[in-house]
């Protein structure tokens, strides 16, 4: 606990993608009061032209209640 999804579209390094992830991570660790070891973090790559089938309309819009920071964008 915590675990952390993170979508995206394509083209940045494992490099940029690890470094994502360590900074994600620290910051819900030092946020939440957990262990960092207990932190997990995903980063999966969604095309674009997949963006609103496979993330919008299915996690995105439907959750959007439960969602503490929401997108300056729509896919409408």
């Amino acid at each position: 606990m915590p675990h952390v999804e993170i979508k995206c579209y394509p083209g940045r390094t494992e490099e940029v993608k690890a470094k994502c992830a360590e900074e994600v991570a620290k910051a819900i660790s030092e946020t939440m009061g957990c262990d960092l070891s207990s932190v997990s973090i995903a980063i999966k790559e969604v095309e674009k032209e997949d963006w609103k089938s496979k993330v919008w309309d299915t996690q995105i819009a439907p959750e959007c209640d439960s969602l503490y920071k929401k997108p300056g964008y729509t896919c409408d």
